[in-house]
């Protein structure tokens, strides 16, 4: 579904991805890792035609992306942070991004399943963080798209809302769906990934399974397999 060739990106003198080649298995869930400026975000919104690359090609279903935004439609996209516009009322928002879609969305098992009916009357700079990325969820889940990008889903969600984005993202895996997600709660990883991505000053590092990245490392856990790497890599 998504081919990454020689993907190389810049922002003034500072570059963000560099010669990054990347091939996503259909139908798998892939965790993109790695610290703080690694480039996850950079490549995500490569993938999504948010961000241009200066060189490299990112192809979906086969056909190069830059320039032809209809592969757009196929994907859900919750962002690390969504920006609206705080005067619009949460039911507002939904009733937004269903015109933008142009179609029906299933929000309403989403809204119940978040608890959020108290909420729908309410404006965008009322709510608080947590509030405000259950929204986010429901945005992104109530379309049927092939492809699902999660850019730090997990940030704010209390312990309950976390265990129904872990059971909304496995019944998503269930049904084929392709899914890319970027998170820092490493059980979350664990839990629901079949491939890892691990970026390191804009290059991948390691790409393979939970097993195959502990082995590399020595290390039980991936949380332990991460700070192996990057103990490892400060003192190259």
């Amino acid at each position: 579904m998504i081919r990454i060739t020689d993907v190389q990106k810049s922002f003034n003198r500072n570059q963000v991805l560099k010669s990054v080649n990347l091939e996503i298995t259909p139908g798998s869930t892939t965790a993109i890792l790695g610290p703080n400026g690694s480039g996850k975000t950079t490549l995500l919104k490569s993938i999504l035609g948010l961000v241009i690359p200066q060189k490299g090609e990112v192809y979906f279903n086969g056909k190069p992306t830059v320039g032809k935004w209809e592969h757009r439609k196929q994907i859900a996209y919750l962002p690390q942070v969504a920006r609206f516009p705080e005067n619009l009322k949460v039911n507002e928002l939904i009733q937004l991004v269903k015109d933008i879609r142009e179609s029906p969305g299933d929000e309403r098992t989403l809204i119940e399943r978040f608890s959020l009916e108290p909420f729908l009357n309410k404006s965008l700079r009322n709510l608080s963080g947590g509030t405000r990325q259950k929204v986010n969820v429901v945005l992104a889940f109530m379309y049927d798209n092939p492809l699902i990008i999660l850019d730090e889903p997990t940030v704010g969600l209390d312990p309950v809302a976390l265990i129904h984005l872990k059971e909304l993202i496995s019944r998503e895996k269930a049904k084929g769906k392709t899914i890319l997600l970027t998170t820092h709660i490493m059980s979350v990883v664990e839990e629901l990934a079949d491939e890892i991505v691990f970026l390191l000053e804009g290059k991948i590092y390691f790409q393979g399974s939970l097993t195959e990245m502990n082995a590399l490392s020595q290390q039980a856990d991936l949380e332990h397999s991460i700070a192996q790497i990057l103990i490892k890599e400060a003192h190259v």
